[in-house]
């Protein structure tokens, strides 16, 4: 096992402590790929080959509703894997929704077979995959609740102050605001409508300026 193959598996908390003859299979029977941005690496009806661990870039996963409505679940950053391919795995289902390449991607990918071992004779590696399964179960629970119970003036404020980070400028179209937010892009133009309307923000297209950060946070609070 060479020191850059040891070196990636370091980066995964729960892995570094993986038995060296489980390390040793996890290498040699696993590869490095890369994916360009813009990429779909899996869609509704397709089958996961592999479990991907990200090594670097970020994934969006989102579901498509029958009235053609995306709405974005989370998403998957450098040091974490797939919660839908994890479940699709031990369940031996298709994909119920789809995986995008938001940046360049690398990634570790383990397949299927080499999955179906180390979960058989690892209870490291089996902690490894269930602790990361029961984290992002929890989050997806948080966005359920968000979406069916807190206001959308409220969740729309916190997102464009999240977007925005330290500047005043988010890049974003009202479409992709719905899609992070679970509603439909009447709803979202409506809202930054009444933010206008108050002087909290000013719109171009595919931009949003905050000039009223104050009064987003007070709202972000209540």
């Amino acid at each position: 096992m060479t020191t850059a193959a040891a070196n990636w598996i370091d980066r995964f908390q729960g892995l570094s402590s993986l038995e060296p003859h489980i390390r040793d299979i996890l290498v040699n029977r696993s590869t490095i790929v890369s994916v360009p941005a813009n990429t779909v690496i899996f869609g509704p009806g397709k089958a996961p080959e592999n479990l991907l661990l990200l090594l670097s870039g970020s994934v969006r996963v989102q579901q498509l509703s029958e009235g053609g409505r995306e709405i974005i679940l989370y998403r998957v950053h450098a040091g974490e894997s797939c919660v839908l391919t994890t479940a699709c795995l031990l369940a031996y289902e298709d994909y119920s929704a789809e995986g995008i390449a938001e940046t360049d991607v690398q990634a570790v990918a383990i397949p299927r077979a080499v999955f179906d071992d180390l979960i058989a004779q690892s209870e490291t590696f089996r902690r490894f995959v269930f602790s990361a399964y029961s984290k992002r179960i929890t989050d997806l629970f948080l966005v359920i609740e968000e979406i069916a119970f807190q206001r959308m003036d409220i969740r729309l404020a916190q997102k464009l102050l999240e977007l925005a980070g330290g500047s005043s400028h988010v890049a974003s179209t009202h479409q992709q605001m719905a899609a992070e937010l679970g509603t439909a892009r009447e709803v979202i133009s409506r809202q930054l409508r009444e933010f206008q309307r108050r002087d909290w923000i000013t719109q171009s297209r595919g931009t949003i300026e905050i000039i009223d950060r104050a009064g987003l946070e007070t709202l972000a609070k209540a």
